[in-house]
């Protein structure tokens, strides 16, 4: 058996982790003195709260070897096999410290590790592209083959309410030189070759922002693989996200449109008010 497992970022809900039997193995959020499991005893709304009084944001760290280890020792001892799937190499340590300990317990031939070169339901639409092969009978080497084929395809973007975070947390330097603006910018921050990039500059209210970059995406979403399409957000106002959700079963093209809240370490470097629209092109 196939046993599919991802690193926190993946930002997926505890309804499809267990739809898909999904194993997570937590990142590490960093407030001051205090160490906290991203998705275990931390939540977006308490970064938010710890960095709104302390001027600052929170530093987040790869997964650490041991928390791997838990999680992949009793897979393989019941005799299964393991995908795992980590945040880009480019942002994160995490894929390079799940090999190490696929190598501590042992089980190298028995594990491969997935740079996704993406973040959040961007890795999300993979582990369940991974989960679904798995249930299909795939063997590990067809399905680390497949998602190789998708990954050049997921499209991952995400608009902003402040610059802020992602300044502070240096995971986007083309944010940087709109910090001193006097107009408020909201840019479409999208993830290519595993790394992030401001490109489209919106100005306005976050709620007309927000469509106005929905419907940026049109062409492409009417072209996307038709499966599912996630909403994945930092902290939304329920009507914005419920008009984008309207938006995309508007156009007839998905059978899921999935939302996400999108968990700590992602909510640490983009910040409240953050919202994508993720998919993968046809």
């Amino acid at each position: 058996m196939i046993r599919i497992i991802s690193d926190s970022t993946s930002d997926l809900s505890g309804e499809l982790k267990e739809k898909y039997n999904i194993e997570i193995i937590p990142l590490h959020v960093v407030m001051g003195e205090q160490e906290y499991l991203d998705g275990v005893n931390i939540t977006p709304d308490d970064i938010y709260k710890w960095a709104d009084a302390n001027k600052t944001t929170p530093k987040t760290s790869a997964a650490a070897i041991n928390d791997c280890i838990s999680v992949m020792k009793p897979i393989i001892d019941a005799g299964d096999e393991i995908v795992a799937f980590a945040i880009s190499d480019s942002m994160s340590a995490s894929g390079r410290v799940m090999k190490l300990a696929a190598e501590e317990i042992g089980a190298t031939e028995k594990v491969t590790v997935i740079d996704s070169m993406n973040l959040s339901t961007g890795i999300g639409h993979l582990v369940i592209e991974a989960a679904e092969m798995a249930a299909a009978g795939l063997s590990r080497s067809e399905i680390e083959a497949k998602i190789k084929e998708l990954i050049p395809r997921v499209r991952a973007s995400f608009v902003v309410d402040t610059l802020v975070y992602l300044a502070r947390g240096g995971r986007c330097s083309s944010v940087a030189a709109m910090m001193g603006s006097v107009l408020k910018l909201h840019p479409m921050i999208v993830v290519e070759n595993g790394a992030m990039s401001a490109t489209k500059k919106y100005r306005g209210k976050i709620d007309k922002v927000v469509m106005d970059y929905a419907n940026d995406l049109e062409d492409e979403l009417l072209k996307a693989k038709p499966d599912r399409v996630f909403i994945t957000h930092s902290g939304c106002d329920r009507e914005l996200v419920e008009a984008v959700r309207s938006y995309l079963t508007g156009l007839g093209r998905f059978k899921e449109v999935i939302e996400t809240r999108a968990g700590g370490v992602i909510s640490s470097h983009c910040g409240p008010g953050t919202l994508g629209v993720l998919f993968i092109a046809g």
